[in-house]
């Protein structure tokens, strides 16, 4: 498994209108195998930071390595919509990730991963025959088909209804502990970030401005002690501003 080092970072995005610094001197430390949530207002970088590191845009400054050193992880991205393709069953959607293997290796990876996101039932079925929970949940095994080292999520969550996240909080918390991957997920819920990680980022004008650590054991629900606490501290964190960054929430 990989961590992932990000020092120092800064991208500037300049047009005929002026110039913005979505991320400015962004530095973070993510521990292999370990789900970790970022999170802060609109603008503040969150997405930047994560285009930064899928390599799908450049720093200006600044760098991100992956540990161990010498090896280039694998890296898969998940997005807000799971962007299927409707003339596509489950089963095709989620081979297009292992097109480059062969026919025997591409049915027995998309099997396994079917099976692990409890989706080997619906293999068949057009995205058009799926709920919304569902589809995303094929866009998440298409990510974990290739058994990256580097899970990014981008808003995965947010287009579900409460009822749905709900339900797919514990399965994906249990897909992550029979398939562990160090994952960042980039979220505007605070609830969605405790439930979900580890270790939680709030960013402010593209720094880092706290860390909070979340001890609670897996699974969790909003009835589990100390759970309620996190993110109400945090809810006000967001609401007072932070001394020495010139920032309010």
């Amino acid at each position: 498994m990989f961590s992932i080092e990000c020092k120092n970072l800064i991208k500037e995005f300049r047009s005929q209108s002026g110039s913005i610094t979505p991320v400015d001197g962004l530095s973070l430390s993510l521990k292999a195998g370990e789900i970790h949530a970022v999170i802060g207002e609109s603008g503040c970088g969150k997405t930047t930071l994560l285009r930064l590191i899928a390599g799908l845009e450049t720093p200006d400054s600044g760098s991100v390595s992956f540990l161990p050193a010498g090896q280039t992880p694998t890296i898969s991205i998940v997005f807000q919509e799971p962007r299927l393709f409707p003339w596509f069953t489950v089963e095709k959607n989620v081979a297009l990730s292992v097109r480059h293997l062969s026919a025997d290796e591409q049915n027995e990876k998309v099997r396994r991963v079917l099976e692990l996101v409890g989706l080997s039932k619906y293999r068949e079925l057009l995205p058009s025959q799926l709920s919304g929970g569902m589809a995303q949940r094929v866009g998440l095994a298409r990510a974990l088909c290739p058994e990256p080292d580097i899970l990014l999520l981008d808003e995965a969550f947010s287009a579900l209804d409460a009822l749905t996240r709900s339900k797919i909080y514990p399965e994906f918390i249990r897909i992550h502990e029979r398939q562990p991957v160090t994952t960042v997920l980039v979220t505007h819920d605070v609830t969605e970030a405790v439930l979900l990680s580890r270790n939680i980022y709030r960013l402010g004008k593209g720094r880092l401005l706290k860390t909070y650590c979340v001890d609670q054991p897996y699974p969790r629900t909003l009835a589990t002690a100390g759970v309620g606490g996190l993110i109400e501290d945090i809810l006000k964190d967001f609401l007072t501003e932070t001394k020495g960054n010139g920032y309010e929430a």
